[in-house]
């Protein structure tokens, strides 16, 4: 029998886990938007409130990856899945950087959070951030990147790389759940058991597989499975506040690169989140929860 998925069923373990009172479910809806092209980008709405920040997911997850900074939060915003990620539409050309996705992800913000004081962006959800409030910068009045930089590279990223050019089909979701907690070693099982079912789908053989675009159509047209853009300029024409956050743990970052942040916007504040690796959200999320409203008031 297919394993029951309610994408909102778990909202209260997540609370749980990290200690946050719980008393009623909060109000979260999905929105899809049409972004030209004949794609949509899907979204989560949290609150009934006009949204005051805006959420982009790291590459291979989705939007439910906030779900726990988003209830440490408690303040309407939007999560939204990036193009070939959640449940956002696959682009044919498998093109997902972050100056391909900008404009998409731009679009959708115009549609449901257009007065948003603060975008988040974590890894390729990040430099598309940097992307968009370099292109689109009416839309951005405050920054926060998440563990990266222009400088990632193949070296810096080569744990996330291998995650993602594993299988493409597992037999079960022990093994598709087992894969995953062998590559997050910090975080917990219960976590990453929620983060399986909200980023992966049960084929009608009972097999899993993502929900995000494998891109293996790399193979044919020889790019590489994780594209690196360089987006140094961007940061440099970027006029919004803007603070950077490392995960203590995490090699992303390089000291380098902070010197580099600051020598293109020598105003951005640098922040090292300690016991956090990569994805600071999964890791320390009551922390960045506190910190972006820190930010966000500042």
């Amino acid at each position: 029998m297919p394993m029951k998925y309610d994408e909102f069923s778990m909202l209260e373990d997540n609370a749980t886990e990290v200690g946050l009172a719980w008393s009623v479910p909060p109000t979260v809806r999905r929105e899809s938007v049409d972004v030209g092209g004949g794609q949509r980008v899907s979204a989560l709405v949290w609150g009934t409130g006009a949204p005051e920040i805006v959420l982009l997911h790291g590459g291979g997850q989705n939007a439910h990856t906030w779900d726990t900074v988003a209830l440490a939060l408690d303040r309407p915003l939007v999560a939204i899945d990036l193009p070939g990620h959640g449940h956002s539409d696959w682009r044919q050309d498998h093109d997902y950087s972050p100056v391909t996705s900008a404009p998409a992800v731009a679009t959708a913000m115009r549609a449901l959070a257009p007065d948003a004081r603060l975008l988040v962006g974590m890894s390729l959800g990040g430099m598309t951030a940097m992307r968009i409030a370099s292109e689109f910068p009416d839309l951005v009045r405050k920054l926060a990147i998440v563990d990266v930089t222009p400088g990632v590279n193949e070296t810096k990223a080569e744990p996330i790389i291998a995650f993602l050019s594993g299988p493409e089909r597992f037999e079960s979701f022990d093994e598709i759940l087992d894969r995953t907690v062998q590559f997050n070693p910090t975080r917990t099982v219960s976590s990453l058991r929620r983060g399986v079912l909200h980023n992966a789908k049960e084929l009608d053989d009972g097999s899993w597989t993502w929900r995000y675009d494998p891109v293996r159509a790399w193979k044919e047209v020889e790019r590489p499975a994780v594209a690196f853009v360089d987006l140094w300029d961007d940061v440099e024409r970027i006029k919004a506040p803007t603070l950077l956050l490392r995960g203590g743990l995490s090699g992303v970052v390089s000291d380098d690169d902070v010197v580099e942040v600051k020598r293109r916007k020598p105003d951005a504040e640098v922040v090292t989140v300690d016991d956090a690796g990569h994805s600071i959200q999964g890791d320390q999320p009551v922390e960045l929860a506190r910190l972006l409203a820190a930010f966000l008031a500042s």
